[in-house]
Formats: C-alpha cells, sequence, structure tokens
C-alpha cells in the first residue's frame, strides 16, 4: 500500500478509537468501514479490526473500571454463552444482503432511540433487573452475530441495555467494553482456527489506536455526562449503520 494511503488510514483509526472508546467500544465496525474504503482483503479487513477491537476496548475497559463503572455482576451472565457463540460465528463464514440490510436498520432505530429519549438517572433506583435467561440468551446471540460480523458486539449490546434500562449509559459502556475484549479474543481464535487471521502491513495500527483509545476512554469515563454518552452512541451506530449500507454497493 502507498505511503499516503496509510497515513490516511491512521488518521481515520486515530479518530475511530477516540469516538468509540468514550463509549466504551473497540471500534470494529468503524475500522471495518476506513479499510472497506481501500482495496483491503476481507480477511485482512476482519482480522485487523477485531485485533484493534482487543487493544481499544481494552483500555476502555480499564478506564470505566477504575472509575467504579464496571458492575461483574451484572457482566458475567451475558458473557458465559457469549464467548464460545463468539468462536462459533468467527470460524463460520456467511454473507447475506437482506441480513445487513436489516442490520443496518436496526442500528439506525436504536441509534434514534438513544439520541432521542431522555437517559436514565445515575442511580440503580429506575433500573430494571434483567433475568438470567435472558442475558444468557442475549449473550449467546450478540455473540454469534459478532463473531460472523467480525466485531466485538457491543455495538449491540450496550444500546440495549440503556433502551430496556439494565444499566445506566456509563454502567452500559463499561459492561459493553469487556463483553468486547473477550468476544474480540474468541472471535480471532476461531478465524484462527479456520486459517482465516491475517493482519501483514497493518499491524503498526496498533499504536495509533492505542493513543485514540486512552483519549477516548479517558473523557468518556471521566468527562462526559450520560446523555453526552448516548448521543456519541447514536452517532457511533449511525456510522456502523452506514458501513454496512456501503457494503452491499
Amino acid at each position: 500500500m502507498e505511503p499516503g494511503s496509510l497515513i490516511i488510514i491512521s488518521i481515520l483509526v486515530f479518530l475511530v478509537a477516540v469516538l468509540y472508546s468514550s463509549v466504551g467500544h473497540g471500534g470494529a465496525s468503524g475500522y471495518l468501514a476506513v479499510l472497506s474504503l481501500f482495496v483491503v482483503a476481507p480477511a485482512t479487513m476482519a482480522s485487523t479490526a477485531l485485533v484493534l477491537n482487543v487493544f481499544v476496548a481494552g483500555i476502555a475497559l480499564f478506564a470505566y473500571a477504575r472509575a467504579g463503572h464496571l458492575s461483574i455482576k451484572l457482566a458475567w451472565p451475558f458473557l458465559v454463552l457469549s464467548i464460545p457463540a463468539a468462536f462459533v460465528g468467527g470460524y463460520i463464514q456467511v454473507s447475506d444482503k437482506a441480513y445487513f440490510i436489516l442490520l443496518a436498520l436496526a442500528l439506525l432505530f436504536a441509534a434514534f432511540r438513544l439520541a432521542m429519549s431522555a437517559p436514565p438517572p445515575t442511580g440503580t433506583g429506575t433500573l430494571v433487573t434483567v433475568s438470567l435467561p435472558v442475558s444468557l440468551g442475549v449473550g449467546a446471540g450478540i455473540g454469534l452475530l459478532s463473531g460472523i460480523v467480525g466485531v466485538g458486539g457491543g455495538i449491540f449490546l450496550s444500546p440495549l441495555m440503556i433502551i430496556l434500562k439494565w444499566a445506566d449509559a456509563k454502567r452500559a459502556s463499561a459492561v459493553a467494553a469487556l463483553f468486547i475484549v473477550v468476544n474480540s479474543i474468541s472471535g480471532l481464535l476461531g478465524r484462527f482456527a479456520k486459517g482465516n487471521l491475517i493482519i501483514g502491513e497493518f499491524l503498526p495500527l496498533i499504536a495509533v489506536a492505542f493513543l485514540g483509545g486512552l483519549l477516548g476512554s479517558y473523557f468518556g469515563a471521566y468527562r462526559f455526562s450520560g446523555l453526552v454518552l448516548r448521543r456519541l452512541l447514536s452517532v457511533v451506530l449511525i456510522i456502523a449503520s452506514i458501513k454496512l449500507v456501503l457494503a452491499l454497493v
């Protein structure tokens, strides 16, 4: 790849890492959107996005946990079945245009709901307790979907948690960060088992994403309010849905 193109990719990856990490996400859908603008093989795109995902979401996880927003009690039921499901999703390869259209519409709907509705209080008084069967099922479904698409799954889990009032914005971001780290690793292992783990010349992007993740996670965990996080997450969802639509062109 030309040096100029790699510089442009690096700048865009940095910006994606800042935006996504501020809401506890790794940014895989954003990295895929960036790489799709250039002539990059699909296997390389997905592998690179997942690797960057682990590093950026890991930084966000550390920042949110240090700020006291991570609840293991809330997180673990979503993780139990999502990890093996993400491995299976990473192993299999699926391509379906109708699926991408429906997924893009779902992300746009979630973005609208998050941007327009009032955020719940930071306390837990008005929040709803999610049952174990529901959290296990949601984790498994999102894990499988995430492994297939090549993302960490937080982009599906965090808006669902906020809209259904399972958590406030900051706690949802913290749980999403943990969810993304473990499922991205599981998805990478699935791709490795399939012999489809390819990164190549994009390995240096880890340093760029790392710096962006540091900046974004700091502002998300310590500076931004719950409403700002919801609005940022809605922007992230819109970007992801646009990426899915562009994939159909």
